[in-house]
């Protein structure tokens, strides 16, 4: 295990056999592919579902995963207007995301050309799980990351403490 400067008082949680601890993931962040099934589902239906995803992992976060545009239903994800920037991968674009009749502003977002280590991620798109019926990783329903800025998945497989809930902010 790394050593890693904590925030003032928090206490990550130990993770035990078949757990990662976010606290052990890099900063600046790592790219990483993933073989487990990944499901997407608003309005009902199935928007995404793939094998052939990335991860991507930093310090005091869930991972975030990463869909190939190819593996989203048609019309699943609409580019709307609108960018922000990670200081690590890149500009991203934004999508609305549809599907059985809901949509989700703003739902989803991508980064078209983003920076080398992340160049993987040009054809993805990722979703804000709070904003979705469901995303599912192997069959297990993800927990969204808290907090309306991130788009962490979080699996009993994962412990934190995480950045997003109150209080966080400075992390």
């Amino acid at each position: 295990m790394r050593t890693v400067r904590l925030p003032r008082g928090v206490i990550p949680v130990t993770p035990d056999l078949g757990q990662e601890s976010v606290w052990d993931y890099p900063r600046p962040p790592r790219l990483e592919p993933s073989d487990k099934h990944v499901v997407v589902v608003l309005g009902g239906q199935v928007i995404a579902d793939s094998r052939r995803t990335f991860r991507v992992l930093e310090t005091s976060h869930p991972p975030g995963y990463y869909i190939p545009l190819s593996d989203w239903h048609p019309g699943a994800l609409v580019p709307v207007a609108g960018s922000s920037v990670c200081e690590w991968k890149g500009a991203a674009r934004y999508f609305d995301v549809h599907g059985g009749g809901a949509t989700a502003p703003r739902g989803a977002w991508g980064y078209p050309s983003p920076a080398d280590a992340f160049a993987a991620l040009a054809d993805c798109a990722s979703v804000y799980p709070a904003l979705m019926d469901r995303c599912e990783l192997d069959g297990v329903t993800v927990e969204p990351q808290e907090g309306e800025f991130y788009g962490g998945w979080l699996t009993p497989d994962v412990v934190g403490p995480c950045k997003g809930a109150p209080g966080t902010w400075g992390w």
